[in-house]
């Protein structure tokens, strides 16, 4: 598919091969009220999805649960910070008061043929999830995620180039100033070594009062072989309006919105 402003960038992972843009189910579906729960994910994949979104944490006995939140107050019936309460604890939690908070590498069992785009939350998940993927074999099924520019780089140093892994922030803030400019050889400093390591750049549309995903930034990171996946979409203008920009992924709470926009383009994957 050719893009107004451009190829899309060609994959560099097999995480990322893909016919049409990938479209994602943020935390299974987080409109469903039981994110990042096994009855989410499987409504996504039943709705045709094949990439999962979802984030881990590990419990005080360096259990990796796949949870958004550092406590289960907000989502589930239960109370206090996951790092802080063992696996026996936090497995009685329900999500929306039902369903069971599960670990990460139910989910990866559980879907074999489904891609999972995870976001590390926390520093004392990175060696559980390290842990995970070793076991599982998860590699070319995977992508790895953070907002922490060193608890990206931990995962990226444990596992090596084989990682399927996103920009980090510093490296965002890099190719943000690239596309501003002429292509720059970026240093340690705006997240050189992630640049050349990373597969795609998973961002807003904003960041405060910055503007991150516009045509340029999509030219930079194409230019630099990234593809662009953006969270969380929910409108149907918008997604069109960045589909039309060229970026490669949406990411979305609203399922049933971005797989209509996606049949709308024929762009949703048989």
């Amino acid at each position: 598919m050719i893009a107004p402003h451009g190829r899309r960038a060609v994959p560099r992972h097999p995480f990322l091969d893909s016919d049409g843009p990938l479209a994602f189910a943020h935390r299974g579906g987080a409109a469903s009220g039981v994110e990042n729960s096994m009855r989410a994910f499987q409504q996504a994949v039943d709705l045709g999805y094949r990439y999962l979104e979802t984030d881990v944490h590990a419990t005080a006995d360096g259990y990796l649960v796949a949870f958004h939140d550092s406590t289960l107050d907000r989502m589930t019936d239960g109370h206090g910070a996951v790092a802080r309460l063992p696996w026996s604890a936090v497995r009685r939690a329900r999500i929306g008061g039902r369903e069971p908070i599960p670990l990460l590498e139910e989910v990866l069992d559980a879907f074999p043929d489904v891609r999972v785009n995870i976001d590390v939350k926390a520093d004392a998940a990175v060696a559980p999830l390290v842990a995970a993927i070793q076991r599982t074999g998860a590699w070319e099924r995977v992508c790895v995620g953070s907002f922490s520019d060193a608890r990206l780089a931990a995962v990226r140093a444990a596992l090596g180039p084989r990682l399927a892994t996103s920009l980090a922030p510093r490296a965002v803030a890099g190719l943000r100033l690239d596309s501003w400019t002429s292509p720059l050889p970026l240093g340690r400093a705006l997240g050189g070594e992630a640049l050349r390591s990373a597969v795609c750049a998973q961002v807003p549309v904003r960041q405060g009062v910055v503007t991150v995903v516009d045509a340029a930034f999509v030219r930079a990171a194409h230019r630099r072989g990234l593809q662009v996946h953006v969270w969380t979409i929910d409108d149907p203008v918008q997604m069109h309006r960045l589909l039309d920009l060229g970026v490669d992924g949406l990411m979305t709470d609203r399922l049933e919105t971005l797989r209509d926009v996606l049949r709308q383009r024929g762009q949703w994957p048989s």
